[in-house]
């Protein structure tokens, strides 16, 4: 292969929310992509020029399979012929909330079967600082090759924020740290085809650094949680005052309150850092508070739940409850760590007549968490709403019928600040 077409070549390992578009921004440069899934349903739809992501548009999927430049494949001998090696797989928690890296360590192993001297690895998974050093980087030389001369390691941190019309991969920069000065030369290089590179000096400061952004985002959010509970106790409008805050020009960014933390990113990172503080004797007792509070929300709904049935006389058993929203956040059909699926669950232990309405996500699982819970959204009806002894508002996607709801709900407890709290229907939580 000519070096002026080796240097084009990119190996995707990971066909989800990170991979699809890293894989739109190279393809956009004239990059020839393999994406590489074990996911053999993701594949077949590719294949067809499908987008199985509500968000990623199935005209831009077309397009690739029009190009003849991008291949999607379970096939991973074909990492050999990447020039350079994405991993965007996912870091989850495990039962005890400690890091489960079997992703990370699996995909590892598999490219250190095919791995060829000249690639470039680069992990983009969130993890806990020292991972590539230490988990990725003993398996690669594992094969005998030396990094930094046979092959090349960096991590460069994803930042997708799925939905989202402002931020894109392209205008969003990247940190970039590489293992020796020519991995990151290499990293560099790659990365400044398609958006904005930030070098910085090791793979542990970029990790550190998505680490950072996340955990900065759990603890302000955890407190605004934590004052929510507060003022309403206190008669006091949470939102109202965040709206009396953020009138302030300098020194005050809003953050919003709500059901419970969801996506990949924010329930699970701060506790990748508290478990690898634990490693240097160093407890991380700020952002273990604000975990335990993020938590607890989901309970917290559900108690709100409680007492405002308790108002017209009805227990939370045999009540009938609507919950609007699955989704983690608005209008994405994101279900990773939804505290809806929680809320629902804890509402169906106690009792309760419980079903959904999310346009954007049909059915719900099975879940990693709930492996059980196979649930279907209702049709939307005036009358569905009527019927429902109270409606739970969980996401707040744009195209809820919110007057048309409010007008037909009995009561209404929001999480979302989606509908007017001067009505004697509405209720906080």
């Amino acid at each position: 292969m000519p070096k002026s077409e080796a240097v084009r070549t990119v190996g995707v390992i990971g066909l989800g929310y990170v991979g699809l578009p890293l894989i739109r921004e190279f393809m956009r440069r004239d990059f020839t992509v393999t994406g590489f899934d074990i996911d053999k349903e993701k594949v077949a739809l590719l294949e067809n020029g499908v987008s199985y992501l509500k968000h990623f548009p199935t005209e831009v999927v077309q397009s690739w399979s029009a190009s003849r430049r991008f291949r999607p494949t379970t096939d991973f001998s074909l990492l050999s012929e990447c020039e350079h090696i994405l991993i965007c797989v996912p870091t989850p928690l495990d039962a005890f909330m400690q890091p489960d890296l079997s992703h990370v360590e699996n995909t590892a192993r598999t490219i250190a079967r095919y791995l060829r001297r000249g690639q470039l690895v680069v992990l983009e998974s969130t993890t806990y600082p020292g991972t590539t050093e230490e988990v990725v980087l003993p398996i690669l030389e594992e094969t005998g090759l030396r990094c930094g001369a046979d092959f090349f390691l960096a991590y460069s941190p994803e930042r997708e924020d799925p939905g989202n019309p402002d931020f894109t991969t392209a205008s969003i920069p990247k940190v970039v740290g590489g293992h020796t000065p020519t991995c990151m030369e290499k990293a560099l290089a790659l990365y400044a085809h398609i958006v904005k590179p930030v070098p910085v000096s090791s793979m542990k400061v970029a990790e550190a650094s998505k680490i950072l952004e996340n955990t900065y985002r759990a603890v302000n959010i955890a407190m605004v949680n934590e004052l929510k509970m507060l003022f309403l106790r206190m008669g006091i409008d949470i939102w109202e005052v965040i709206a009396a805050a953020s009138t302030k020009p300098f020194g005050f960014q809003p953050f919003y309150p709500g059901p419970g933390l969801g996506g990949h990113c924010i329930p699970i990172d701060p506790f990748y850092l508290t478990w690898k503080a634990k490693q240097v004797d160093f407890r991380t007792r700020f952002i273990e508070l604000a975990g335990e509070i993020n938590t607890h929300q989901p309970y917290y709904v559900v108690q709100r739940v409680a007492e405002i049935l308790n108002q017209v006389e009805k227990p939370v058993k045999n009540s009938r409850i609507l919950i609007l929203g699955m989704a983690y956040k608005r209008d994405v059909d994101d279900m990773r760590e939804s505290p809806s699926l929680k809320i629902y669950e804890l509402l169906r232990r106690q009792g309760a007549v419980v079903e959904y309405y999310d346009p954007l996500v049909p059915e719900t699982g099975p879940h990693r968490h709930f492996p059980e819970v196979r649930i279907r959204s209702i049709a939307y009806s005036p009358r569905k709403v009527a019927q429902a002894d109270l409606v739970l508002l969980l996401t707040d996607h744009s195209l809820l019928p919110y007057t048309e709801i409010h007008k037909h709900a009995r009561l209404i407890l929001d999480t979302r600040n989606r509908f007017p709290n001067h009505s004697d229907k509405v209720h906080q939580a």
